[in-house]
């Protein structure tokens, strides 16, 4: 696998770039790593609004998708990115505790480009937290089947 840096991929930065580290990915599926922060967005009290789990679910799907693109180009895909609808969202816990280590696993159900539905699952010490299913069309013009 190569090394990818997750700004290679995602626009976020500052506070709303919640994920620190790519683990795995492979074509149709990335796993990524976040550490929970007093920075991050819906912080209430000693955590996070499991509500942040959907743009967790997110930044790992746009990671996923992009990755062919990255692969296919050779650099940082220009182009205005993702529109992307919330088909479901599941959440297993009330508050996210702080420092908490989160792995969000993205895998791709369906994809006619440039429509991609993909689900996130969120997990924090090997249980699930949250799942999301998330509908997401290319706003660029560059396509992974070019």
């Amino acid at each position: 696998m190569a090394d990818i840096i997750p700004e290679q991929v995602i626009p976020h930065r500052g506070r709303m770039k919640l994920v620190d580290a790519v683990v795995d990915i492979e074509d149709g599926a990335a796993t990524t790593v976040s550490r929970v922060t007093d920075q991050w967005p819906l912080v209430e009290g000693d955590g996070v609004n499991p509500l942040v789990l959907i743009e967790l679910a997110a930044q790992t799907s746009a990671i996923t998708i992009g990755w062919p693109l990255l692969k296919k180009c050779g650099r940082a895909v220009q182009g205005r990115g993702l529109l992307v609808g919330i088909k479901s969202a599941v959440f297993d816990i009330q508050t996210i505790p702080m420092n908490s280590r989160i792995i969000t696993r993205a895998v791709v159900n369906f994809k006619m480009d440039p429509y991609t539905e993909i689900t996130g699952v969120s997990t924090l010490n090997g249980r699930r937290i949250g799942e999301v299913t998330l509908q997401t069309v290319r706003t660029d013009e560059e396509s992974a089947n070019d």
